[in-house]
């Protein structure tokens, strides 16, 4: 009996054993189950772990992207701030330097006529100076045949000078024989005095001669002041026709330079047009990337 009870106790202790095997298997396998789990758990942390320190790099990355971009976006809007002013200010330089060509065309166009107007003056002075030197040379030719009239009087007058003193020595050898010949002296007094009245005729003419000398004379020298006032005239008005000539180059000169810097101006603006189309393009896209 003790051999049974031991025999069943033995049964239930290998039947208790078993269902403790059973139990230790299925806790084994739980075990194992949990351990696969948590290694799957494990690599999946370890996955995302690596995965998040990748997006967190590539975050950063972003980020420091974002923040170039952000500084790039506050320099362009800086510059485009700068470039909006000097584009104002270029349309304003641009109105001012075509008030000033158009001042300047209108400038020209007076000067080109106010030098037209000179040329005509110079041509009429030409031609009064042509007239004047007309004129001058038939007072020289009078003059010169007064001159001639005068010498030819002054001969006729010392001639007359000459007999009157021949005569006076005839009279004085008269004088002396003045008893003897009192009839010849009667004819030669009358022969005097006709040669007296002939020299005081002469000397008349003579002096109208002289007069009208003088009178020329005085004509000559106010022509020719005139003549000389006309000719200073004509080199002043000749002087200010060069000065406006040279106003007139210096203005032409002046609006090309003035064209010049337009045209610089104009491939300023179209650059500057340019550019801000480019960095508009560049920040549209800056915004698309950024969005």
């Amino acid at each position: 009996s003790i051999i049974r009870r031991q025999r069943q106790e033995l049964k239930l202790l290998i039947a208790e054993l078993k269902d403790r095997d059973k139990e230790l298997n299925d806790m084994v396998a739980v075990h194992e189950r949990h351990v696969q789990a948590w290694e799957d758990d494990r690599q999946k942390i370890l996955t995302l772990a690596e995965r998040c320190s990748l997006l967190t790099s590539e975050l950063n990355e972003r980020n420091a992207v974002i923040k170039s971009l952000t500084k790039k976006l506050k320099l362009l809007g800086s510059q485009h701030n700068d470039s909006k002013i000097t584009l104002e200010n270029t349309q304003q330089k641009f109105k001012e330097l075509s008030q000033k060509v158009s001042d300047s065309s209108v400038h020209c166009q007076a000067l080109e006529e106010k030098n037209q107007s000179l040329h005509c003056s110079i041509l009429e002075l030409s031609a009064k100076i042509g007239q004047l030197q007309a004129r001058e040379q038939e007072l020289l030719t009078m003059l010169q045949l007064k001159d001639k009239a005068l010498i030819e009087t002054t001969d006729q007058i010392t001639e007359v000078t000459s007999k009157f003193k021949t005569l006076e020595g005839a009279l004085r050898a008269a004088k002396v024989e003045e008893f003897s010949r009192n009839r010849e002296q009667q004819d030669l007094k009358l022969t005097l005095n006709d040669v007296l009245f002939q020299v005081n005729k002469m000397k008349d003419v003579l002096s109208e001669k002289m007069k009208e000398s003088s009178e020329h004379q005085e004509e000559i020298s106010q022509l020719k002041e005139e003549n000389g006032c006309l000719r200073s005239e004509l080199i002043l008005a000749v002087e200010e026709a060069q000065r406006k000539d040279q106003l007139y180059q210096f203005a032409k000169s002046k609006q090309a330079r003035i064209e010049k810097e337009l045209s610089c101006l104009r491939q300023i603006c179209v650059k500057q047009q340019r550019d801000l189309h480019f960095l508009h393009v560049n920040l549209d896209s800056t915004q698309d990337s950024r969005q």
